[in-house]
């Protein structure tokens, strides 16, 4: 008890000397707050886009029943393996524990606790599929019953995330690589397996993200780095600018392939299927790229809050009798 009492009375000390040394700068969880309300409201913007408009709803069916017939074959293997349930549990809970594990080594008792909320919320989530319609516009092969969100993407990418958010500063760029990585494999997969449609996968990968940066805007001294060791890193900032740039180029390429296949969606044109198929990998790639790049700056940010106390430590204490 006395040492609990002593490491409060530390923080309460460092607090009143420098706040940023217990928690992140206000702007940075602002940030984290708009932009994860952001992303989830873009993942349900992708969801209505593609479930109550006809164009919406063909596209999805299209790339459904055509993108396991267009798989180049060296990526035909990968598919088929991602493409079983039990591996894709199997990946993503070791990368979970692998998080889990790190940040209880490392006694940051309230990150543990933030992963762990997340965690619950990310389930929770994943079973508004029973209660999100899905009116019927066209009629589809694809069954209604694995609709948005898919759950072994959130799985993949909630795992991913919890990652990204224990590991530390040393490791973080290749944590967020890591999750784009196996995200988008995941991802198209379930796509290859038809599973699900693309817009599940968009909007999973999409409310993750935005869940993670809601509980970043609550980090407190447990999930950052200790003063007197914050830096900023270079590899972040690298891998963070390259995954947010990419991403957004991405996307603008699958908009713009969307728009160009727009035409012959209704009639399911064969000419439509080959860029429907590409729009919707590059599409989930780029959404993939710019959430993991998004986390990757603003966990930085709310990790590292840079000031001359955080960078040079607490002040020496006198000595205890």
């Amino acid at each position: 008890m006395d040492d609990a009492d002593g490491a409060s009375d530390i923080d309460r000390g460092l607090a009143r000397l420098d706040p940023l040394t217990v928690r992140p700068r206000i702007s940075s969880r602002v940030l984290c707050v708009v932009f994860g309300l952001l992303l989830i409201a873009i993942g349900f913007g992708v969801w209505w886009g593609c479930v109550f408009t006809e164009n919406g709803q063909s596209y999805d069916e299209l790339v459904w029943k055509n993108l396991h017939n267009d798989v180049p074959s060296w990526a035909t293997g990968v598919m088929n393996a991602v493409a079983q349930s039990w591996l894709v549990i199997a990946v993503s809970c070791t990368i979970a524990a692998i998080g889990i594990i790190t940040a209880l080594i490392r006694r940051r008792w309230w990150l543990a606790g933030q992963i762990a909320v997340f965690a619950v919320v990310c389930l929770a989530v994943t079973r508004i599929k029973g209660l999100l319609p899905r009116p019927f516009i066209i009629n589809t092969e694809s069954p209604a019953a694995n609709s948005a969100p898919s759950g072994h993407t959130m799985l993949a990418a909630a795992c991913a995330v919890i990652l990204l958010l224990t590991v530390p500063r040393a490791v973080r760029a290749l944590a967020g690589v890591i999750g784009v990585v196996w995200a988008v494999t995941v991802g198209v997969s379930v796509i290859y397996g038809q599973w699900h449609r693309p817009s599940d996968v968009a909007m999973s990968i999409l409310l993750v993200a935005g869940l993670a940066l809601l509980a970043l805007a609550v980090t407190r001294k447990s999930g950052m780095d200790e003063p007197g060791r914050r830096v900023s890193s270079v590899s972040v900032q690298i891998v963070g600018s390259v995954l947010i740039t990419g991403g957004l180029l991405l996307l603008a390429y699958s908009g713009y392939v969307i728009w160009q296949v727009v035409p012959g969606l209704n009639v399911s044109a064969s000419w439509a299927v080959q860029g429907a198929n590409v729009s919707a990998v590059v599409g989930i790639a780029g959404v993939a790229m710019l959430a993991f790049g998004l986390l990757l700056a603003l966990r930085q940010i709310a990790a590292a809050p840079l000031s001359r106390l955080g960078l040079i430590g607490a002040p020496p204490a006198p000595p205890k009798r």
